[in-house]
């Protein structure tokens, strides 16, 4: 009887064993392939598709938008904002959905009584402000993620080099280990230099595509290194170095400079709340001197210089070295 309780005892403590095993393993499985979705960067995704090296490069180049034809929806300085802006959509169709919007606010101010001409001609400069608006957010965005991710990626290059690699050997590195931004953004230089490009045309184009400030310190470094030689572990070393040093800089007075641009956000928005919170508790508030030219002349007066008052508070908030 007790080698029989014994035996059911050691069968319960193997089925738990095996649940708790079987439990650590399917949470490694799930945790790896989040781990490596996390990782991963666009070019990688591409070449999981079964896409070869060209035609993941072709795209790359066209979901970036470099070599489009010109159009007459398009503008060379608004076609190079997107492209640094990382917007995929073609700019076109991202200039539509984006007019779209003004067109609905217009429309949603003749809705609630605004003349009809009046709302079309304050809605006329956002067909341009509200595009240029949004790609300069979302570059200043990827340009942030850029900056952080560079020195890391310099450092990568470095000990590749170290470990004897060349230089284009450790680009690749850096496009197979690194996500995005940088990471798709290196593996078009590799696979420029892959299909006939001299190495410094293509970190050129990575400055191009990009726009971040720091790029041409790493592409006179290499183009001085292809020219004229040296030590490039050396000089990528001390790039790095001060990059991060830039970096700490330019947070730091970001920091320092926060009570300025909070305040001309506060000042911006305090105007238009309350107009707004006018209208919806009283209506006929204003109703009877819209029909007044003057006070359109007033108003906008007043954005003016709102906007005047902005530029100057960005203008005391702003650091640049």
């Amino acid at each position: 009887m007790f080698d029989s309780a014994n035996s059911i005892y050691l069968i319960y403590a193997a089925a738990a064993l095996a649940g708790i095993i079987a439990a650590e393993a399917v949470y490694l499985l799930y945790a790896g392939k989040k781990e490596r979705r996390v990782a991963i960067n666009r070019r990688m995704k591409l070449q999981e598709k079964k896409l070869t090296q060209e035609q993941v490069l072709i795209q790359l180049r066209k979901e970036r938008g470099v070599g489009a034809r010109n159009s007459i929806f398009t503008f060379t300085w608004l076609r190079d904002l997107r492209t640094q802006s990382g917007v995929t959509m073609p700019l076109p169709q991202f200039l539509s959905y984006c007019w779209a919007v003004v067109f609905s606010g217009a429309a949603v101010a003749i809705y609630l009584g605004t003349d009809m001409v009046i709302a079309l001609a304050i809605a006329a400069p956002f067909l341009i402000v509200v595009p240029v608006f949004v790609l300069r957010f979302r570059r200043n965005r990827r340009h942030k993620f850029f900056g952080v991710q560079l020195p890391e990626a310099l450092d990568l290059i470095t000990r590749s080099l170290k470990a004897g690699h060349p230089v284009p050997v450790a680009i690749a590195l850096v496009s197979r280990e690194m996500p995005d931004p940088i990471g798709s953004e290196f593996g078009i230089v590799s696979d420029e230099v892959t299909y006939g490009s001299d190495l410094v045309t293509a970190l050129n184009n990575l400055f191009t595509r990009v726009g971040h400030e720091d790029l041409p310190l790493f592409v006179t470094a290499v183009s001085i290194q292809s020219t004229s030689g040296g030590n490039l572990r050396e000089i990528l070393d001390g790039l790095s170095s001060v990059i991060r040093e830039r970096g700490k800089l330019r947070r730091k007075i970001r920091a320092i400079s926060t009570e300025g641009r909070m305040s001309a956000y506060i000042l911006t928005a305090i105007p238009i709340l309350l107009f707004i919170g006018m209208q919806v508790i009283m209506p006929e508030y204003y109703r009877d001197v819209f029909p007044y030219s003057k006070t359109w002349y007033l108003l906008g007066a007043g954005g003016v210089w709102v906007v005047t008052g902005n530029l100057l508070m960005i203008k005391m908030a702003s650091f640049k070295f």
